[in-house]
């Protein structure tokens, strides 16, 4: 078998593209245990996520996780799923769908925008594979995680740079680092939130929960907990907040060490038996909804927050395709392709020069 991957036919001529690939975590491809099993296998044993021992975490994985965890976690997306599918799949295509749309307002030079996933389908190779296909010798990887982690970017990275390992033409790359302070992405994440208040009233605390992660991360030198803080107390500010009128908390921790605090289930907890008469929970971090955000947060959330005294729990939709996000998203998709990208681009001489190649090359006896 062949170490390289195989090149994408090519014809001296062909049109070359920039490419945008839009990076997410991933989802199961069904709401069941038998689809759970390898996507959770996947997802649990990169390093990046887990970074325990590996001979002590393969035997907590193989033979206890796998063998528990499918089932509930089966369970949990079954509550959400749509007739569509995956929350996060079908939002992050609608997003995608969207971003080609809005760019090709903005520029005439040929381009190509694909989805890729760090675990499950799409995958990143079949993204690339996509990419390449349409002749893209340029990619900018967008990862959507607004707050870099180790856990969550460079993760994403990790499964662009595993594909470019067996690619023989290599195109050029430039990755997205993060945008938690961009003033679109805050922008777009003030309107929603003014939105929802606009149909609902303000609550009395708004609750800003981002995905935890170990607190060993942060001091070990990871920026996520910084850039989570900075992106509330910007989110805070546009929308003219004072102090005590929202705070930070990080969700969804497992495992007995310590993880980033305040833990959400705790302060919510906290929130109910002060009896709070109404709070509104957004979850910054996810461009789109997914279990974390639709059953953990909308319906967990609400559970611990009611259960222990507490008054009305709204859940404020992650952006999703909203045109606010989408907008965000061209923004900051076009300030990563400078020199790639134009607005000035002329089809017609595009067409002569690719011709004026394709002559140029058969006079050098090359038939392709």
């Amino acid at each position: 078998m062949a170490y390289y991957n195989q090149e994408p036919k090519y014809q001296h001529g062909d049109q070359l593209k920039v490419g945008i690939l839009l990076a997410n975590l991933g989802t199961p491809d069904a709401p069941t245990a038998k689809a759970l099993r390898p996507y959770l296998r996947q997802f649990l044993s990169d390093r990046r996520i887990v970074e325990i021992p590996r001979i002590i975490w393969w035997f907590i994985l193989n033979c206890i996780i796998l063998v528990i965890r499918p089932k509930k976690s089966a369970e949990k997306y079954a509550s959400v799923w749509t007739k569509e599918g995956s929350p996060l799949l079908v939002h992050a295509q609608k997003q995608a769908i969207l971003l080609r749309g809005f760019l090709g307002q903005k520029i005439k030079s040929p381009f190509a925008v694909e989805l890729g996933m760090s675990y499950g389908n799409p995958s990143m190779q079949s993204a690339i594979d996509k990419l390449k296909a349409q002749h893209c010798n340029r990619i900018l990887v967008f990862p959507l995680y607004p707050q870099y982690a180790a856990s969550s970017t460079a993760s994403a990275l990790d499964a662009v740079w595993r594909t470019l390992l067996k690619t023989r033409n290599m195109p050029a790359i430039r990755t997205i680092k993060h945008y938690h302070d961009h003033p679109a992405y805050i922008a777009a994440l003030a309107q929603s939130v003014r939105d929802h208040w606009r149909t609902n009233g303000k609550p009395s605390k708004l609750v800003m929960s981002f995905h935890g992660v170990p607190k060993a991360h942060l001091m070990n030198g990871d920026p996520y907990h910084c850039e989570c803080h900075k992106t509330g107390r910007l989110l805070a500010e546009a929308l003219a907040l004072s102090k005590d009128e929202y705070l930070v908390a990080f969700q969804s921790r497992f495992g007995k060490q310590e993880w980033l605090k305040p833990y959400l289930a705790d302060t919510l907890e906290t929130l109910g038996k002060a009896k709070t008469a109404r709070i509104d929970v957004i979850c910054p971090g996810f461009s789109s909804d997914c279990l974390e955000t639709l059953e953990e947060i909308a319906m967990e959330g609400k559970h611990i927050f009611q259960s222990h005294g507490g008054g009305d729990y709204h859940y404020i939709p992650a952006l999703n395709e909203s045109e606010p996000w989408i907008h965000a998203m061209t923004a900051i998709a076009l300030e990563n392709l400078q020199g790639w990208v134009s607005a000035e681009w002329n089809d017609a001489e595009a067409r002569k020069e690719a011709e004026m190649t394709k002559l140029r090359a058969q006079s050098m006896g090359h038939t392709q």
